[in-house]
């Protein structure tokens, strides 16, 4: 049996290739008996309680609230439950070579991150390459991180999802929940439908190696007072391991990680105020109109596409863009 020092002295033995974790017979959480519907409705109301904060502007109450979830062991739960059981990249390991297999290793799992998580350093994410979609021969990196650090991004994502949700731009469609590419295709039908559409010039942009260029101060900057902001920072400091070398990260949030596609969202918000959209003020049915002559900006991720009157719109958002 092999030691692995990711994960607090808990102790692995080798299945398939990859370090299986078991935690100790007598650990507090009796994984095959937790009463899930009972906890996924108990992170589902405090994420529903922070996303309310968020949108009447009380930072106070979001910020504690915040601090509840992470502290909380319904989240450390559905978290451990999310990256060893529902996730695709459940069985693949990071560069400590731990996977978690057992009820007993998600037990353990949980009281690492419950009651350790916070003193926890982030450990470098291992790359490795999958085939890009629609790219014949091309392939794109991931990180993948180690299995401790996959949970903890997943109580972080849980955490701060909800307050951005309450800020997020209207026509921001990528990796955001309940929304998806054909909400996108939709918005853009309806802007450029009609034998005359007032909106006449549109610019197609696709923002190049976005997670890999992500400016890690100004990303951090946006987060504000969030509670887990330094461990973020950790994460994005963490650096990469390829073919046995490790290499410091100066920028950017490797794809691969839970927390990633929501750090990026957080990144890129603001780029329909750059570029001089403006909505109604009215709620109801006007609520997420445009004004007229405003041009409209739809973003999926790092593919976005603006729409203006006149070509003067766009100009300004092509240096933006840029």
């Amino acid at each position: 049996m092999n030691e692995d020092p990711g994960t607090d002295g808990q102790v692995g033995r080798q299945r398939g290739g990859a370090a299986v974790m078991n935690g100790p017979e007598d650990d507090g959480v009796d994984w095959d008996s937790v009463a899930w519907p009972q906890v996924q409705t108990e992170v589902r109301r405090l994420r529903q309680r922070i996303f309310t904060a968020s949108q009447a502007g009380d930072l106070a109450k979001v910020r504690n609230l915040q601090k509840l979830m992470l502290r909380s062991r319904a989240n450390a739960l559905v978290s451990v439950r999310r990256v060893t059981e529902l996730n695709a990249g459940r069985k693949t390991a990071g560069v400590d070579g731990v996977v978690v297999g057992t009820s007993s290793g998600k037990a353990a799992l949980v009281d690492l991150v419950h009651h350790h998580g916070a003193v926890s350093a982030a450990r470098a994410v291992k790359r490795v390459y999958i085939p890009k979609k629609g790219s014949t021969g091309k392939r794109r990196p991931l990180g993948i991180p180690v299995i401790a650090d996959r949970v903890r991004q997943a109580q972080v994502v849980n955490a701060l999802e909800p307050e951005w949700e309450a800020r997020f731009e209207p026509k921001s469609y990528g990796f955001r929940p309940g929304r998806g590419c054909h909400d996108a295709i939709e918005a853009i039908f309806h802007v450029a439908r009609g034998k005359n559409p007032s909106r006449r010039w549109v610019l197609d942009a696709d923002l190049a190696a976005a997670f890999d260029k992500i400016d890690h101060s100004h990303l951090l900057a946006q987060l504000g007072t969030f509670p887990a902001k330094e461990q973020i920072g950790q994460w994005l400091k963490a650096g990469v391991v390829e073919e046995g070398r490790f290499s410091p990260t100066a920028e950017g949030t490797p794809q691969g990680g839970l927390v990633s596609p929501l750090l990026l969202n957080v990144a890129l918000h603001g780029m329909e105020q750059a570029a001089g959209v403006r909505y109604q003020r009215a709620g109801g049915t006007h609520a997420g109109t445009t004004v007229p002559g405003s041009p409209v900006l739809i973003r999926y991720a790092d593919d976005l596409e603006t729409c203006g009157k006149w070509i003067d719109n766009l100009l300004s958002m092509r240096l933006l863009v840029r």
